[in-house]
C-alpha cells in the first residue's frame, strides 16, 4: 500500500479556492489568481528559509498556474491586454528561472508588484 504525504492546509486551500472559483464573476477570479501569485510567491519564500525544497516547488508551480490562468482571461479587446501578457509572461518567466536559481529578491519583488496590482483592483472596485 502506498501512503502519500498530505498537507491539511494544503488540503483547506484547495477546498477554498474550489468553493470561492464557484459562482465567482470575472473581477473576483482575478482578484482570487492575484491572491493566489502573492500567497504562493510568499509560501516559496518561507519555504526556501526553512530549506523545505518540496513546499517550496509547490508553491512556484501554484503561482506560475495562477500566472497562466490570468493571462488566459486577457481581454484582447481591452486596451490594456498588451500590457498585461506581457506583465504576466514577464513575471511567469521570472518565477520559472527561480525554480532552478532562487531569487528571494526578485521574488519578492514580484509578489510586492502583483498585490500593488491587486490593491488598486479593489479599491477602483468600490
Amino acid at each position: 500500500m502506498m501512503h502519500f504525504r498530505r498537507d491539511p492546509s494544503e488540503a483547506y486551500r484547495r477546498v477554498d479556492f474550489d468553493a470561492r472559483v464557484r459562482g465567482a464573476d470575472s473581477r473576483q477570479l482575478v482578484d482570487l489568481c492575484l491572491e493566489h501569485v502573492t500567497a504562493s510567491i510568499g509560501r516559496a519564500i518561507h519555504a526556501q528559509d526553512r530549506g523545505d525544497n518540496a513546499a517550496k516547488s509547490a508553491a512556484l508551480t501554484r503561482a506560475i498556474s495562477a500566472l497562466t490562468a490570468l493571462q488566459m482571461g486577457v481581454d484582447m479587446a481591452n486596451p490594456t491586454a498588451a500590457a498585461l501578457v506581457q506583465l504576466y509572461q514577464a513575471a511567469r518567466g521570472s518565477i520559472l528561472d527561480c525554480v532552478t536559481r532562487f531569487d528571494k529578491q526578485k521574488l519578492a519583488l514580484i509578489r510586492q508588484d502583483f498585490s500593488e496590482i491587486r490593491e488598486a483592483m479593489l479599491r477602483s472596485a468600490t
